[in-house]
């Protein structure tokens, strides 16, 4: 089967899969209200473009509204699998500056399953894109979103759904740039990612209505790019967020050495995950773009506009197997321009998980055949904890290789899901975890 039908058949599978609802966006003219953005044909609601003026407290909410479940049923005590809140809070960026995120909390119908107060789990998203119409809470009200210019799939809506069924209460977060309108996405920026997760928390103990508190355990899920946001933000909760006491974290597939998953995506499925680090470093720090200038040829430089506003539907079928070769003006491929440039790999030096201890015991799972966000840098950070004294669960997921990196990065995050939501529901519970570190010599 020719690649790019292979991409479209595995696009069209992972949907099925997921149960969701196609949903067909209309083109562009549908905007009415002057604050509204039009990103791909699909019209991004004004309650996604931030104030000019934020709150000075980390986790405050900004603002908040009913969002429509698209995946609900009625039921005698409510709608299942619960009702859900769009939200806006407000965080710091990595330089220091206030900024707007946007995503969800979701109130559990069913009764917590588990010893002591509701719990909350504030789930950070795999890679969903760079598009405002990307973004997580979207996808909970538009699991599915299909146009002639974007494919868009709300698949952690399954492992949110997980969750509500156990009687866990949810926040997600959008991350910084993705949703909110006003700035890009700074796709695995970790400090950006850390402080939404970690403010998303903060934000959801002020929804009205939410049963959940600052007694409330708090639970991270996350995988692939959720997966590195969760390992940062249980890095960074003792400094950022001391008053958020994580019971235990989760962090799937962390892409915690980006100078190891830069030479993997390129030229695989996903390469347009590139273009959005690329785009992403370059909005968290202004100063590299002239040597990106320098760099790119006009080739590249389309290719980083394009993908500025695409989901990861798009980037499969409009940028599957690219080799960044054909953007470079020397046909140096970006891996090779980074190492020898000593401004770029510093910066991508500076985005190394495993330097710090986390907080609070951690579930790190990685798929023995994973080639796209390769296993052998998420079994270092595993070992990186365990030097540090960190209580770690460390999880090889030996699954044989398919001989499509994308696939073999897809499926521990499916085979591993309900193992991984049941020893962070058992973290919850206050049942106490226990490190294998000391078998790590033994582990794949």
């Amino acid at each position: 089967m020719p690649a790019r039908k292979r991409i479209l058949a595995a696009a069209v599978t992972a949907a099925a899969c997921l149960g969701t609802q196609a949903l067909a966006i209309t083109a562009a003219g549908a905007a009415t209200a002057s604050d509204e953005v039009v990103s791909r044909g699909v019209t991004i609601p004004a309650f996604y473009n931030p104030p000019t003026t934020l709150p000075a407290a980390d986790g405050t909410l900004v603002r908040s509204e009913p969002l429509p479940l698209a995946l609900s049923l009625p039921g005698l005590d409510g709608t299942l699998p619960g009702t859900a809140t769009r939200l806006m809070y407000k965080s710091t960026d990595s330089n220091g500056q206030p900024v707007a995120v946007t995503g969800a909390y979701l109130e559990p119908s069913a009764d917590w399953s588990g010893s002591g107060p509701r719990p909350l789990v504030a789930v950070a998203p795999g890679t969903l894109g760079q598009g405002d119409q990307c973004a997580a809470s979207m996808g909970l009200e538009h699991p599915l979103t299909v146009n002639t210019q974007t494919l868009s799939v709300g698949y952690e809506d399954l492992a949110i759904y997980r969750l509500l069924a156990e009687g866990v209460a949810v926040v997600v977060t959008d991350y910084v740039g993705l949703g909110a309108t006003d700035r890009l996405h700074t796709y695995v920026d970790r400090v950006d990612e850390a402080h939404a997760v970690l403010d998303a928390v903060r934000a959801a103990r002020s929804v009205g209505g939410a049963s959940v508190t600052s007694a409330s355990p708090v639970g991270l899920y996350g995988y692939s790019q959720g997966g590195g946001a969760t390992a940062a933000a249980a890095e960074l909760a003792s400094s950022y967020a001391p008053d958020v006491t994580l019971s235990g974290t989760y962090a799937g597939a962390p892409p915690a050495d980006l100078t190891s998953v830069t030479k993997a995506i390129d030229g695989s499925e996903l390469a347009g995950a590139l273009g959005w680090s690329l785009n992403g470093f370059l909005q968290s720090d202004p100063a590299l773009k002239p040597l990106a200038e320098a760099h790119l040829n006009a080739a590249g430089k389309a290719a980083l506009t394009d993908l500025s506003t695409m989901c990861v539907g798009d980037a499969l079928l409009g940028y599957g197997y690219t080799k960044s070769t054909s953007w470079t003006t020397d046909g140096q491929s970006i891996s090779d321009i980074i190492a020898a440039t000593p401004a770029l790999q510093a910066f991508l030096d500076s985005q190394r998980l495993g330097t710090l201890k986390p907080s609070g015991p951690v579930r790190l799972a990685t798929g023995v055949s994973d080639n796209l966000v390769p296993h052998a840098q998420a079994r270092q950070l595993a070992l990186d904890w365990c030097a540090k004294g960190a209580d770690v669960i460390y999880k090889p997921v030996v699954l044989p290789s398919v001989g499509s990196a994308l696939l073999n990065h897809l499926a521990p995050l499916l085979t591993d899901q309900g193992d991984a939501i049941s020893w962070l529901t058992a973290r919850l519970s206050g049942k106490p975890a226990a490190s294998n570190c000391w078998t790590m010599p033994a582990q794949p």
